[in-house]
């Protein structure tokens, strides 16, 4: 009887089959966010496919700055074709009014630019982890013919850090996973620029003060809700913060809301706790 894998045969065994994906497509487009799977993604296809690897990113107010900026530097880094691009689902009633499938209308726009500014395979960061959760995106990329090449070389969102790791990119790899900042507002409230960046303001602020007070930081959701601003943080932050620190956090979130008498709430961190499913599903 064979003896079973250890995690780097079965991480190398993976790797394999993803180039053998890549090469088989011959050229990608890969649509990369700025996080850990899509930029993990596109310098494993540029170093395998150089020249036939592009990468398309979106800015839009939903899409972090620093995402952006992150994006840039390992472009530069590595030496990608790099194409920045609008991918206008500001434009669209449906995505503005914030349904349940918004993700839908957001990776339909985003597909379709891609597809209209590139004639090869159109690619994307999904790993097999992802299949499991309500994404109404997958449907938007079923509809554009995208192909998800972590999913076909069967790798995990713990495989793909690993293999960021094997790539040389140690900070990559650690990044939490970040959803864009439309993901913040909860299902139903209109999408409006001018919270997300609000939104992005406090979460900025909160990831540079906590590490100042010596309160070691994992998650950070600035959440906007019907009943409040949100502040959502892991169980133990929330209960090392004094008052005045609350208070001063407070103070921070309705300046950057321009709101002074908004409530301002400290809750546990959940997952995905802004997005109310219809049957009542909470995923993401």
């Amino acid at each position: 009887m064979n003896a079973p894998l250890s995690a780097s045969e079965n991480l190398a065994a993976a790797t394999e089959k993803l180039a053998a994906v890549l090469n088989e497509m011959g050229g990608v487009a890969v649509a990369v966010s700025g996080g850990v799977d899509s930029l993990t993604l596109a310098t494993f296809a540029h170093r395998r496919l150089g020249k036939s690897a592009i990468m398309y990113h979106a800015v839009s107010a939903a899409v972090p700055p620093q995402a952006t900026e992150r994006t840039r530097t390992l472009a530069a880094q590595e030496g990608w074709d790099l194409r920045v691009v609008d991918a206008g689902e500001f434009g669209s009633e449906d995505y503005v009014r914030n349904p349940a499938n918004r993700c839908y209308f957001c990776k339909t726009h985003l597909y379709a630019t891609v597809t209209r500014h590139s004639k090869v395979q159109v690619v994307s960061g999904t790993n097999i982890d992802d299949l499991g959760d309500y994404r109404p995106g997958l449907t938007a990329a079923k509809e554009h013919a995208v192909r998800h090449p972590f999913v076909e070389a069967g790798l995990s969102k713990q495989d793909v850090r690993a293999l960021a790791r094997e790539l040389g990119l140690p900070e990559i790899a650690e990044l939490p996973s970040s959803p864009c900042l439309s993901s913040r507002v909860e299902t139903g409230i209109a999408i409006d620029p001018n919270i997300l960046r609000a939104i992005d303001r406090v979460e900025r602020y909160l990831r540079q003060v906590l590490p100042e007070l010596g309160l070691a930081i994992e998650n950070v959701r600035c959440r906007y809700r019907i009943r409040g601003i949100v502040i959502e943080l892991d169980g133990e932050i929330i209960a090392a913060l004094d008052n005045g620190q609350r208070s001063r956090f407070t103070d921070e979130a309705r300046a950057a809301f321009a709101m002074t008498d908004k409530p301002v709430l400290f809750e546990n961190y959940r997952l995905g706790s802004a997005f109310l499913h219809p049957i009542n599903l909470v995923r993401g």
